[in-house]
Formats: structure tokens, C-alpha cells, sequence
């Protein structure tokens, strides 16, 4: 198994093309099984001429993905991420002995939530027992890409499954898909690997925890009208989500307050009995409103009562810690102590990385951060994506669409031990 990325800065489309597969072809030669290729939304009136211009220099069988509002790639040995101006990004992968589903849906293919998990592996073509993982990319506009990763994780509870949102010109407001030689303007696309392959999902959310941990006492849909600490069971201790944050703001700073303006959040936890809770129980969503009237908030997420929540905040030092962390994590333990525990070891070939267009160097001041993050503790490998308008992947064993959220899919070989 062989990976290679590239990425071109040409203002011609012609010559983009040229300069990427120049140097898939270099590595590869004529055995390339798979790409992904990100084009950026500099590119949205040639989004046409792509797949054509690239079948001609590179003919692959299976070529999945999308515009994206920059896109990241290798520029020679070190990763560059892209996100102004004309770019293309191409990884190419020789895949021997790993079977390959590419797929295009739209939200009138999807079955009922109600229907049994066969109906969506006879969907996507792939059985549960052929252990798949997959990648996914979506038009941001269309109907259908939370319902389909709900009966992805029906159908295939034990799969990997990243990606993200594609990106949109702003202008035409439209976006580019591109699944085996067409191009799509709405739905999703997406890619089943199974065989000899191992995809591994880092997703690092950027969020740290302020406050307390509290139990949803009243809620309805998305509103939570009240909260009780978590480790009381007294009605009388529940106040209002404004009330709290009132209290949370008393004790910050200026400069935390400032921030809170802008990069206030809150965290689901994914377990509602897990004692001792880390920034990987959490599944951060945004507060989308405040109700003065009642202290109630609104949250872009459905919310139940019993549900464990916190509030959190975003700022670049958090954000490189957080990924940071789940970096070094995943080489310990995911690399070291559990795939080799288990009699087995998997070597990491190639990555792709889903970023958020809210990350990059409008929150780190500096280019490439994450990409270089990434490399510093799990590289040298080619590492291809792009910026998105949502993330795709997982927090614990649930599938979900992220914001603000870097999502690394790492592509590993395994090595069966005698």
C-alpha cells in the first residue's frame, strides 16, 4: 500500500492538474487505485473540466471529492494548507487488497430512519461483515447527511466514518462533487474501503470546559430551560442556563469574558454515567440564542432532560492542546499499546484532514498548524483535505457533524503478527 499527495498553486486549471498527477504518477506510477481530489472554490467555473483533465493525465478507477474553500496537500516533502486563492489537491493510493465502493446518494435515496439496517448497506453496497470504513463528502445545502450518517452507524456500528462539507464559491453559492469522472452539485459522495486497510479517526473539537457539570432538568427539542448540578438530585438546586453562565462570568477575567463574546459553547456528554469526564466525552455544539425573559438557551442540537452538559469556550491555545493531546494519545495508545496488544500492528501510510474554515491561521496567526501538528507527532506522511463548512466524524461510538473542529482520517496497513 502506497500513499502520495500533492498539492498546485497554478492559477490554470490545466496546469494544476498537471503538476499533481506529475507527481502521483512519479511515486505510483500507473498502480494509483484511489484519489481524492479537493479543488479550491477559486476553481467554481471549471469545476466542469476537472474530472476530464484529470482522467486524461491520471486514469483511476475510483476519484472522490469536492471544492473546498482552501484545500491542503504536500508542497514536496511538507504539508501546505492552502486557504486563499486558486489550489488543487490530489492524494493518490495504491490500494492491493482492499476493495473499493464508491458511491453517489441524495436525500431521495435515502431509506425511512425506520427501516432495517439492511436497507442501508444494500444502499451503499457494502455488507457490515466486509468491516468497511468510509469517506464522506456533502453538499452543505442538501437534506439528507445527518439522517445518512444515523443509518450509517445502524448499518455499520463498528465502521469509521469521517469527511466534512464541501465548500461554496460565494458568489454562485455553489459547490462542486465529484465522484468517478462526474460532478455533482447536490447530495453526497462518498467512498467504502475494506480489506486489507485500517482507518483510524482523530477528531480534536478545540474546546476546553468552564464551569460546572449539570444534568438537563428541563428542556424541550433544542431549549434548555433548566439545569441541576450533576451530582445533586435536589429540584430545588436547579437554576436557569442564564443564571449559571451569570455566575461563570463573575469569575473570569477581562480578557475571558472578551473572549466569551464569541467563542462561548456547550458540551454533550456522549455518557450519562461515566464518573470522571475528559474533553473526549463532550460533543461541543453552538448556542444559537439566549431567551433574557426566562434564562433559557438555545442549543444547535436536540436536547433531553438527564442529558449531562458543560459549558466551554475556544481559543487557538486550547485548540492546540486540545489536538495536541489526541495526537499524542493516538500514537500511544492507538499505535503502541492497543493494536499491538490485540497481536496485530498497523502502520500509518497516508492521512486526509478535514478542517474546520474557522481553524487555520485565522485562529492560530500562523499557517499550516494543524497539518504541521499533525507531522510532528505522527509523520512524515502525505496528508491531503481541505476546509470545510462542517466536519464529519466520530465522538465515541456515534457518528456526528462537527463545526470548528479539525477531523484526521488516518489511513493505516495492517501487519499481521504469526
Amino acid at each position: 500500500m502506497k500513499w502520495v499527495s500533492a498539492i498546485s498553486t497554478s492559477a490554470s486549471l490545466e496546469t494544476a492538474v498537471k503538476e499533481v498527477t506529475q507527481r502521483a504518477k512519479e511515486q505510483l506510477g500507473a498502480q494509483a487505485d484511489l484519489a481524492f481530489v479537493f479543488v479550491s472554490v477559486a476553481f467554481a467555473s471549471e469545476y466542469a473540466r476537472l474530472m476530464p483533465l484529470l482522467q486524461e493525465q491520471l486514469p483511476v478507477a475510483h476519484v472522490i471529492g469536492c471544492s473546498g474553500s482552501g484545500v491542503i496537500g504536500m508542497d514536496d516533502e511538507f504539508p501546505s494548507e492552502i486557504e486563499e486563492g486558486p489550489a488543487l489537491s490530489l492524494t493518490a493510493a495504491s490500494l492491493p487488497n482492499v476493495n473499493i465502493q464508491s458511491f453517489h446518494l441524495t436525500a431521495a435515496d435515502l431509506p425511512d430512519l425506520d427501516s432495517p439496517p439492511q436497507s442501508w448497506s444494500d444502499l451503499i453496497g457494502v455488507t457490515p461483515e466486509a468491516q468497511p470504513s468510509f469517506v464522506l463528502m456533502a453538499d452543505p445545502f442538501s437534506s439528507g447527511t445527518s439522517e445518512l450518517l444515523q443509518g450509517m452507524d445502524y448499518a455499520y456500528p463498528d465502521a469509521t466514518k469521517v469527511g466534512g462539507l464541501a465548500g461554496i464559491e460565494s458568489f454562485s453559492r455553489n459547490s462542486g462533487l465529484f465522484c468517478d469522472g462526474k460532478l455533482y452539485r447536490e447530495g453526497i459522495v462518498g467512498v467504502a474501503l475494506s480489506g486489507e486497510i485500517v482507518l483510524e479517526a482523530i477528531v480534536a473539537q478545540g474546546c476546553r470546559p468552564i464551569g460546572d457539570l449539570y444534568r438537563v432538568s428541563e428542556g424541550d427539542r433544542n431549549i434548555v430551560l433548566k439545569l441541576e448540578p450533576d451530582n445533586l438530585e435536589d429540584a430545588e438546586a436547579a437554576q436557569t442556563p442564564l443564571e449559571i453562565l451569570q455566575n461563570i462570568f463573575q469569575g473570569m477575567d477581562e480578557e475571558e469574558r472578551e473572549l466569551a463574546q464569541n467563542a462561548l459553547f456547550i458540551g454533550v456528554a456522549q455518557s450519562g454515567f461515566k464518573p470522571s469526564l475528559t474533553r473526549r466525552d463532550f460533543l461541543i455544539r453552538n448556542l444559537v440564542g439566549v431567551d433574557p425573559r426566562n434564562g433559557a438557551i438555545a442549543v444547535a442540537d436536540k436536547i433531553r432532560p438527564g442529558m449531562r452538559v458543560q459549558f466551554h469556550m475556544r481559543d487557538a491555545q486550547t485548540s492546540e492542546e486540545d489536538l495536541e493531546g489526541m495526537l499524542r494519545r493516538y500514537r500511544i495508545e492507538r499505535l503502541e499499546n492497543k493494536l499491538e496488544s490485540e497481536g496485530t500492528n498497523a502502520s500509518p501510510v497516508g492521512a486526509l484532514l478535514f478542517s474546520c474554515t474557522g481553524r487555520g491561521e485565522g485562529l492560530y496567526d500562523e499557517p499550516n498548524f494543524d497539518s504541521d501538528l499533525f507531522e510532528e507527532y505522527l509523520g512524515p506522511l502525505p496528508v491531503g483535505g481541505f476546509f470545510c463548512n462542517g466536519e464529519i466524524g466520530p465522538v465515541g461510538s456515534t457518528t456526528f457533524l462537527h463545526g470548528f473542529t479539525s477531523v484526521f482520517g488516518i489511513c493505516c496497513q495492517p501487519n499481521h503478527s504469526d
